[in-house]
């Protein structure tokens, strides 16, 4: 079957461009690994117009809701390996099938950095952790380490203040850098505590996490600790995809109508180089994409 469009990714993006897209009746498919992205790791959310406070796990399931109530198909926990356009027809190929398509929209936004220190692999799931609105439970009444300093990093340890019995903040640069609110939310606590100008050198441990090293100031120091939560930003999830123009931050490139450099291919969200990477933003641009893919297979 060659697919009207295809959607890569189940985040805002993906599921706002899936609605516009059957809304538009066209013959559709969604892949992705999981539904939600970055949204369902979030933890309260006050800034999505039409919900003064929502919590990231109850807007995934309004937008799952949302997007099943089209009976759109999706297929998750598909990885994508290749990306490519054969004249008028694109191939996608995963771990498990392959597909075609005669337009695609990528919306595959963003995974964590990794801290690349020593230790990082061994303890993986095992101490180590990339999502505090997941994991953060696993770790009550424990020692927790966050490391980062901007908004990711004071929403995992404000999040993490109701369950773990100490938070530290390490933060490698000279004052955090997050939204002021979320700066009085740590001063306020008593559980939490930021240590500037601190960069983590190891995870040390056994079968689990027991403590990190920093070093502070040129010098070493070994602070006990059962959790990393790391949170030192995201990398686009783009690598699958070497047909379309892409910026030095591996962000695909698009315009103002979500147009990448090959035609038949548009981008929407925090994949692509649109500067504010914001939940409402990407599905805003989720719309968009829908609305161009559509007009691109009504003038073909």
């Amino acid at each position: 079957m060659i697919y009207d469009l295809i959607v890569i990714g189940a985040g805002p993006a993906g599921i706002t461009a899936g609605i516009y897209a059957a809304r538009k009746k066209m013959n559709i498919l969604v892949l992705s690994k999981d539904i939600g992205g970055q949204t369902a790791w979030s933890g309260d959310i006050e800034n999505y117009t039409g919900y003064q406070f929502i919590t990231g796990p109850e807007l995934t399931k309004r937008l799952k809701d949302h997007i099943d109530a089209y009976k759109i198909k999706i297929n998750e926990e598909e990885e994508i390996l290749s990306l490519a356009k054969d004249r008028e027809i694109i191939l996608i190929k995963t771990d498990k099938a392959q597909y075609e398509a005669k337009a695609v929209i990528i919306a595959s936004g963003k995974m964590p950095k990794e801290l690349g220190i020593k230790g990082e692999e061994e303890f993986k799931g095992k101490g180590i952790a990339y999502c505090a609105t997941c994991d953060g439970p696993l770790f009550a009444n424990k020692q927790v380490a966050v490391i980062g300093g901007g908004n990711s990093a004071l929403d995992a340890a404000i999040g993490l203040e109701k369950i773990a019995s100490k938070i530290y903040i390490i933060n490698i640069g000279e004052a955090l850098t997050a939204d002021a609110i979320m700066q009085e939310a740590v001063k306020k606590s008593d559980k939490i505590t930021v240590l500037n100008k601190s960069r983590i050198v190891e995870v040390k441990g056994e079968k689990f996490v027991k403590a990190i090293e920093i070093e502070r100031n040129n010098v070493k120091e070994e602070i006990a600790v059962e959790g990393v939560f790391v949170e030192i930003g995201l990398v686009p999830n783009s690598d699958f995809v070497e047909v379309v123009d892409k910026n030095s931050l591996n962000e695909i490139i698009i315009n103002c109508a979500c147009e990448t450099s090959t035609p038949g291919i548009f981008a929407a969200g925090d994949v692509t180089n649109v500067p504010e990477k914001q939940i409402i933003v990407a599905a805003g641009e989720g719309a968009k994409a829908a609305l161009s893919a559509f007009r691109y297979l009504i003038n073909k």
